[in-house]
């Protein structure tokens, strides 16, 4: 019973790691992959502000939608992101006024301002495509968010591709490695959710 007892736990075990290292790899391989293709919007993943300036985390997003927008690969820009905790100004309208100081006009940047969380930016910029008639989408963030959000975008229903801003703040080995492993977390944890709704639904 014993020996049965540890082959099954190194059985486990190892399961587990061949899972964690194929995701390791898929949150890789999206970082490094820009999809960009003609689409009516990029969609900007909000990144919070400081003192009611976008971070820079956030700029380095818009700033990536904006060069999608001036080189015609996009038609218009959704910024995501609601009120953030002692902010008056919704997170995406303070990332808006960067983007309009960045020479685009004011009715090419649209804005979702209640979401809090990345499933939530997807879901609510969805909404505001079908309010406008928009069909296809870019979806920018950070490299190493890329592959959690495309899920997430398949499951909120856009038909979308990944576009990682080449200008991430997350420069250094000590700003990437702890996002790798908050992604790493967060990309499993929400795998395990779904395979929890679809069970559920059974």
């Amino acid at each position: 019973m014993k020996k049965f007892l540890k082959r099954l736990f190194f059985a486990i075990l190892a399961v587990v790691l061949i899972y964690l290292l194929a995701t390791s790899a898929t949150i890789l391989i999206y970082a490094k992959t820009d999809n960009r293709q003609q689409s009516d919007v990029a969609i900007v993943l909000g990144a919070g502000t400081i003192n009611n300036e976008a971070s820079p985390v956030f700029k380095e997003r818009v700033n990536h939608a904006v060069d999608l927008y001036k080189s015609a690969v996009v038609k218009k820009i959704i910024i995501t992101g609601g009120l953030g905790e002692g902010s008056v100004l919704a997170d995406s309208q303070v990332a808006k006024q960067y983007a309009l100081s960045l020479g685009v006009p004011q009715e090419d940047v649209l804005t979702e301002e209640t979401s809090t969380v990345t499933q939530e930016n997807l879901e609510n910029a969805k909404q505001l495509m079908d309010k406008n008639g928009y069909r296809t989408a870019v979806i920018v963030s950070d490299p190493l968010h890329m592959a959690r959000a495309m899920l997430m975008a398949k499951d909120a229903g856009l038909n979308a591709v990944s576009s990682p801003t080449p200008t991430s703040a997350y420069k250094t080995l000590d700003t990437k490695l702890p996002f790798f492993f908050r992604e790493e977390m967060y990309y499993c944890g929400y795998r395990f959710f779904r395979i929890w709704q679809w069970i559920t639904k059974c």
